[in-house]
């Protein structure tokens, strides 16, 4: 791609670098920018700057926030004592928008991928332990994708805090083996929190 200016170049490598957009795709959001007011793109540079600089990481469940505390964390109406654990903020966005759930969040941060290198000690599980080893939770639901990692996660975590005695469950097999909960629909997703099963009977299977 042959390109007249070497600041519209700069800018299109700099946007394809973001997941899942090409050159080609990257050029038309580049060339839609310089169509637009300078004040539009100042906002949106402004926005991109301030999440960098300012975004924080909830102390509690390790979900993004503007806060020490994310608003869940602080909502007093939530039951802390039944934690759903989640790959990322997405997939709290995803269940959060069925209002089915009303429980706290444990975000890991990813799953356990040895192809990837990442391993258990790159997640946010240790803190979840110390969690219910303090009593601290009385239920324990693992929302993880329904993929060979996602399980592999959640048999790792449930062999953690297996001694400590607590319920722990699994969302129903509503979603599809293999697919992520970001692109599950809301019905199907609430559905799934709400008739979960013990994890236990997911070994099973």
């Amino acid at each position: 791609m042959d390109f007249s200016s070497k600041l519209l170049e700069n800018a299109v490598n700099e946007v394809s670098r973001l997941p899942g957009i090409g050159k080609r795709t990257a050029l038309r959001l580049v060339l839609h920018l310089l169509k637009q007011p300078k004040e539009h793109t100042s906002y949106l540079s402004n926005a991109l700057l301030s999440l960098r600089n300012e975004v924080k990481t909830c102390e509690k469940c390790h979900n993004i926030s503007d806060t020490v505390l994310c608003d869940i964390c602080q909502n007093p109406k939530r039951n802390p004592e039944i934690v759903c654990v989640v790959e990322d903020i997405r997939d709290v966005m995803a269940i959060e928008s069925t209002a089915q759930f009303q429980g706290l969040y444990h975000v890991l941060g990813g799953k356990i991928s040895p192809i990837e290198g990442i391993g258990p000690q790159n997640l946010q599980i240790d803190s979840l332990v110390d969690k219910v080893s303090k009593g601290e939770i009385k239920e324990l639901i693992f929302a993880l994708s329904s993929t060979m990692e996602g399980d592999t996660t959640n048999f790792y975590i449930f062999k953690q805090i297996e001694k400590f005695g607590i319920t722990t469950s699994t969302i129903a097999r509503g979603i599809a083996v293999g697919d992520e909960l970001e692109y599950a629909d809301e019905v199907t997703l609430g559905r799934s929190i709400l008739n979960r099963i013990p994890f236990e009977n997911s070994l099973r299977n």
